[in-house]
């Protein structure tokens, strides 16, 4: 790993002058990331242009499987890969779509970014190199998040990342994000604060320099050169650099260079909100929620409904459901309110008591869910859609509405109801739509459907609904990972793995899949399989604490004490309460001779989880090796009360011999047997039966 730099200052030149004077290894790229270049992906779009062409031919491999990554973030090399959106979704006509992406796979794309990086260096032959990403404090969040992912990894060879910054704080994105900049700059990169230096000359026409720099100059200078302008020219500036830009055929600017200048010109309420429109639809299309948030909120500054009430209602509700995604429910239900009270529309009203609906179901943060409002505003979504004429269009929403009304029963354990109003609205869909119409809502249907029956149990049924999805929409790497966790409550491991390396290779890189996979690896015997795969869902997700479980037990299997221990510290300080961790560290320390240590972790771990047969078990232990026998007859009790393990059951045994209690250990050691041949509980059972206790081993 190399050894990052953080720059802050208040102007770029000055971060410059101070970059060259740190003696870093070879450039590997100079990146600007402020958004209003190419808005999403500035930076990102900027080094894979530079690095795709001689990566992808010394490579070619990297192009399939990076290729979502590669569109998302660089349009421009759309025929250097091959296709990213095949799924059902893509093929829905204008209205029809009724699945998105998670708001996690913009992570999920950076960590995919960062596999291609790292491949690419190693063919190149490796070495030191220096990535440098300026003006990350105007950077999109995806450039952001890329940059903290960079930083964080372990596994990118000797390259070494800069960050230029100004010097105010960096902040987060609003709404719920999964990783930020600022922690990862200050665990991971020194930091350098840059002195001012003396300015650049100033060009001819500092306005006219200004605009060309797409306005992200931050020299006061050319800033207060522009301000000055008139109103008119300012926009006549604008207008004749968003004819340039897209004049350059290059679509990456049409998200943040075009839309700005065209907001700006002369004409914002046409040639800005068409701008606007076509950057948010893309952005929320493929997931860019950040973007496309920032993008509907502009438009809305500027739409007026009384001018185009079908633009003022396309960027309310775009924007609303944008910002419910990203957790930020308040917005949203301002937005929902505000149009409630603007329109007398029925099917505006009829899609703004869904997306209320789903506010209080499934977007508020956990306290302030109320499944009741949630299934007030279904049930006025539902009644409204029943009104619709046309019989084709009412089928659609009304069903559309009770899947809706099916998530609230799950979420209220109503499994039995949820499953009753997904198959009617599957049947009614078959009778009253062609075969052809709605497949990709009748496509999530049965994929609800599928996730219900899991929930209750019907395996065997579930995975016959999640095949049949996969036959319908194969491209789709959720459908695989889902049908890999049924087969694992199947006991069929291989075919699961089978699953989940599918799903893999559809998708950017995703924790649980590899945890799963690890968890499928370990039950058919491969430990060394399964502690990589547990080690990369923590390289891909640092706070992913049930992978540092299971890879801190396996180490402790092995008998790497160390390793394990320090897994399970960096756990602890992401949990202190996770009552595995702390039970595998009453482990450990025990296993190091630190016995009352182990017992004050063992029992902060049944404060915190009572049915951990393993940590009533080794406090056991630990109280008869310290002569306690009642204490060790106690906790061992307690054991075997939920587990009848025969290392369990054997230990147990062996206190209650030496306690005298030759019956009860007898019984324990015949229960051992049973299970499999042991010598020693065969030889302690002849002992308990003739009365007499054997010395402890």
């Amino acid at each position: 790993m190399g050894d990052h730099h953080w720059i802050r200052g208040d102007r770029r030149h000055d971060r410059d002058a101070l970059r060259d004077r740190l003696g870093l290894p070879p450039a590997l790229a100079v990146l600007d990331a402020h958004r209003r270049l190419r808005g999403p992906y500035t930076a990102v779009g900027a080094l894979m242009r530079a690095l795709a062409p001689d990566a992808l031919d010394r490579r070619p491999d990297l192009g399939p499987r990076h290729n979502i990554e590669i569109l998302t973030t660089t349009p421009e090399l759309r025929d250097a890969v091959p296709p990213a959106w095949t799924t059902l979704e893509w093929t829905a006509g204008k209205g029809e779509r009724t699945r998105f992406y998670s708001r996690l796979h913009t992570l999920n794309i950076a960590n995919g970014l960062a596999e291609f990086l790292r491949d690419h260096l190693a063919e190149a032959g490796g070495g030191p190199r220096t990535l440098v990403v300026e003006n990350l404090h105007e950077a999109d969040p995806t450039d952001q998040e890329f940059v903290a992912v960079l930083l964080r990894r372990t596994d990118l060879g000797a390259l070494t990342v800069v960050a230029g910054t100004g010097t105010g704080p960096i902040a987060d994105p609003p709404g719920e994000i999964a990783i930020s900049l600022a922690p990862m700059l200050e665990a991971h990169a020194v930091r350098h604060d840059a002195p001012a230096t003396a300015p650049p000359p100033l060009p001819a026409d500092p306005a006219a320099a200004y605009v060309a720099g797409d306005c992200t100059s931050d020299d006061p200078r050319l800033r207060e050169a522009y301000e000055r302008l008139p109103r008119a020219e300012r926009a006549r500036l604008h207008d004749a650099r968003a004819a340039g830009l897209a004049a350059a055929g290059e679509f990456s600017l049409t998200l943040g260079a075009v839309p700005y200048h065209a907001e700006h010109g002369s004409d914002p309420a046409g040639a800005g909100l068409r701008a606007l429109r076509a950057a948010m639809d893309h952005c929320r299309g493929i997931g860019l929620y950040q973007a496309a948030a920032d993008l509907g909120l502009r438009g809305r500054a500027i739409v007026e409904r009384s001018a185009d009430e079908e633009l003022w209602w396309h960027f309310t509700n775009a924007t609303s459901t944008t910002l419910a995604s990203l957790g930020r429910a308040g917005e949203a239900m301002d937005i929902y309110d505000e149009a409630r009270a603007a329109t007398a529309d029925p099917i505006a009203h009829m899609e703004l008591a869904y997306g209320t609906a789903m506010l209080y179901a499934r977007h508020y943060p956990e306290p302030q869910r109320d499944y009741q409002r949630a299934r007030a505003w279904m049930n006025m979504s539902i009644a409204i859609a029943s009104l619709v004429e046309d019989p084709k269009r009412r089928a659609f929403h009304t069903v559309f509405g009770h899947n809706g009304l099916a998530l609230v029963e799950t979420r209220q354990k109503g499994a039995a109801e949820a499953l009753r109003l997904l198959e009617e609205g599957m049947a009614r869909l078959d009778r009253e739509l062609a075969p052809g119409e709605h497949l990709l809502h009748r496509a999530v249907l049965r994929y609800n459907r599928a996730q219900v029956l899991g929930m209750m149990g019907r395996l065997e049924e579930s995975l016959a609904d999640y095949t049949a999805v996969v036959e319908l929409d194969p491209d789709f790497p959720e459908h695989h990972f889902n049908v890999g966790n049924i087969l694992r409550r199947l006991g069929r491991e291989e075919e699961a793995i089978a699953a989940y390396r599918r799903a893999l290779s559809l998708s950017p890189p995703f924790p649980e899949a590899y945890y799963n996979l690890g968890d499928a690896r370990l039950e058919l015997g491969d430990v060394e399989g399964a502690l990589a795969d547990f080690g990369y869902a923590i390289e891909l997700d640092p706070g992913h604490v049930d992978a540092r479980v299971n890879r801190a037990g396996l180490l402790c299997d092995l008998g790497d004490v160390t390793g394990a221990l320090a897994e399970v510290e960096t756990g602890l300080a992401l949990a202190p309460g996770n009552a595995h961790l702390l039970c595998l560290h009453g482990r450990l320390l025990a296993e190091r001779g630190e016995a009352a240590a182990a017992r004050d972790a063992l029992s902060a771990a049944l404060e915190r989880d009572a049915r951990l047969p393993e940590a009533w078990a080794l406090r056991g232990q630990l109280a008869y090796e310290a002569g306690d026998l009642p204490g060790a007859v106690r906790d061992l009790d307690q054991a075997v009360e939920l587990s009848d393990a025969p290392p369990i059951l054997f230990n147990r045994g062996v206190v209650y011999q030496a306690a005298g209690r030759y019956a009860d250990a007898a019984a324990d050691f015949e229960k051992v047997l049973a299970a499999g041949d042991d010598e020693e509980a065969a030889a302690r059972l002849d002992a308990c039966r003739r009365g007499a206790a054997v010395p402890s081993t």
